[in-house]
């Protein structure tokens, strides 16, 4: 029994060395799998173009100091692209003979600064030509815009590649309206895998920006929605003061009169007060199921800012071309076959 022991704790000792091993490389190789899932990465250009990042940072930091309402633009970006089967850049495209580009349908009036993006994308073909996604940069520049406005900073995986056709014809079937019943928005985000607080916290993006009187009138016209907070209702008038709007006239009122300009919690605080401007506010604010979380927003930024960061990856990541899918454009405004 002595003489055989070593052999004994010999092979006991090779065996778990082999079942550590074996635990080792399977949990690696879920982990790479898990990955794959997607075909996304945390820093994903960090060979092929490692100052990316840095360079969409600084062209987005320019841009808002020049063009402070830039920054809404990035951010309703991610929203209107990615929530339309695929974040792809698809929005960016402009039309052509056969397809109506999707920026510009009814559903993304008001939308615009398209323009800076392509300063940002010629910024990375400076340093690295041919490389970095119009997708990436959107999304990305989405991101680097709520850090501009005072919101948190969210890490995000890149390596999309950017689809070759617009969806206009589709949009409808994806992109809840501001005047669909919260069943409805709540199933639309569903889809994508956001949750209940989630599409809560994804609203509070309303903090920022404008609301055009093309969208609102019908809360004003021919009668005041009764659900207005009293004191709210002189001020929209006088911004809004014709029942049928010019759509081609900039009329507005911003979301959120007290800090317009900041990425906060105060949004919650106001639609608790009747003081949403579109449906979709004031139904968040009431809706039994959308109601304690906005509640518990209105009380806790760094919640709101905890679960906009998670719903904000969840949208991000929506059905991404990656690998040999797609392509990256040169322009982002025009699918490589068109040069």
């Amino acid at each position: 029994m002595g003489f055989r022991a070593p052999f004994f704790f010999a092979a006991l000792f090779l065996f778990f060395l082999f079942f550590f091993s074996a635990t080792i490389i399977n949990s690696a190789s879920a982990e790479s799998e898990a990955e794959a899932g997607s075909g996304l990465a945390m820093n994903f250009y960090k060979d092929t173009c490692p100052q990316a990042e840095d360079i969409i940072r600084e062209q987005v930091k320019l841009l808002y100091k020049r063009h402070k309402n830039t920054a809404f633009s990035w951010l309703r970006n991610v929203f209107h692209d990615c929530a339309v089967q695929s974040c792809d850049a698809s929005l960016l495209l402009d039309s052509t003979r056969r397809d109506l580009s999707e920026k510009e349908t009814d559903r993304s009036f008001g939308m615009r600064n398209f323009r800076y993006l392509d300063d940002i994308k010629e910024a990375v073909e400076r340093e690295c030509p041919g490389v970095v996604s119009c997708s990436d940069i959107l999304v990305l520049s989405g991101r680097d815009g709520v850090v501009a406005l005072g919101g948190p900073y969210i890490p995000l995986k890149t390596g999309r590649r950017d689809g070759r056709r617009s969806r206009a014809d589709i949009i409808e079937e994806y992109l809840p309206d501001h005047n669909e019943s919260m069943s409805v928005v709540l199933e639309r985000f569903a889809k994508m895998g956001i949750d209940t607080p989630g599409v809560v916290a994804l609203l509070g993006a309303h903090s920022v920006g404008r609301t055009h009187c093309v969208k609102l009138v019908h809360r004003l016209y021919p009668e005041v929605d009764p659900a207005f907070n009293p004191d709210h209702i002189e001020h929209m008038l006088y911004k809004c003061p014709d029942p049928i709007p010019d759509p081609k006239a900039v009329q507005y009122v911003r979301n959120d009169r007290g800090t317009p300009m900041i990425f906060d919690n105060n949004y919650y605080r106001n639609i608790l007060d009747n003081k949403g401007l579109l449906l979709v506010d004031h139904q968040l604010a009431v809706d039994k199921r959308t109601k304690p979380y906005v509640k518990k927003m209105a009380k806790n930024q760094n919640y709101f800012f905890k679960e906009f960061a998670r719903a904000l990856t969840i949208l991000s990541e929506n059905n991404p071309l990656t690998g040999d899918k797609g392509e990256i454009r040169r322009q982002c405004n025009i699918a490589n076959k068109h040069h």
